[in-house]
């Protein structure tokens, strides 16, 4: 039995089985605030279901791009995460080889990529120009999905409000924040399916 609207539609008007979304939570490592004069050091997507099921995971290391360079204050900060900086800085990877690679890792999910970050105005923003960049497309096509607004609604707070120390303990999974890509990314999709369920639940 059709669940909403949109199924309906789709049936009625013969456009077959409609797909289900996956939320592509993802993380971006950088060395600067923007892409181009900087570079996207490493990224890593985690794959959801609504029921915050873990179907894959997609990583890699970036190449510099030609000519960017670190941003100081954005380097002052690595200096402080040794860790994550050298996770971040082995087995780099060509960024056109990378993003060809991740298009076709969105392209066999089994049903529609929805990027999730948090903040998604800076994972997407370089996620995007590399995708346009290396690849001419994205399969997010132009829209993210920011985890901090979607808790502004669910709290009924002010944005600025919206920090996680403002959110109910429920919500957060044993993961820790690592700076590493895909440990944030596992992380935040874990937050993010957990607000979902609550959301849907209400």
């Amino acid at each position: 039995m059709p669940k909403n609207g949109r199924q309906w539609i789709a049936i009625i008007f013969g456009l077959g089985a409609v797909m289900s979304e996956i939320y592509v939570s993802t993380d971006v490592e950088s060395d600067g605030p923007i892409p181009g004069p900087h570079s996207m050091l490493s990224f890593a997507s985690a794959a959801y279901t609504a029921d915050k099921h873990l179907l894959r995971t997609f990583s890699a290391n970036l190449e510099p791009l030609p000519g960017a360079t670190g941003h100081p204050e954005t380097m002052a900060w690595w200096e402080t995460q040794p860790e994550a900086w050298a996770a971040c800085r082995v087995d780099l990877q060509a960024p056109a080889q990378a993003m060809r690679n991740y298009v076709a890792w969105l392209k066999a999910l089994p049903g529609k990529p929805v990027f999730v970050a948090y903040p998604a105005g800076f994972d997407f923003l370089f996620v995007y120009w590399y995708l346009i960049r290396f690849t001419g497309e994205s399969p997010f096509s132009h829209s993210a999905l920011d985890i901090k607004s979607y808790a502004m609604a669910l709290l009924k707070i002010e944005y600025r409000a919206t920090v996680k120390r403002a959110m109910p303990k429920h919500w957060f999974d044993p993961h820790r924040h690592t700076h590493v890509a895909l440990d944030d990314a596992i992380e935040q999709g874990a937050l993010f399916c957990n607000m979902l369920a609550e959301n849907t639940d209400a």
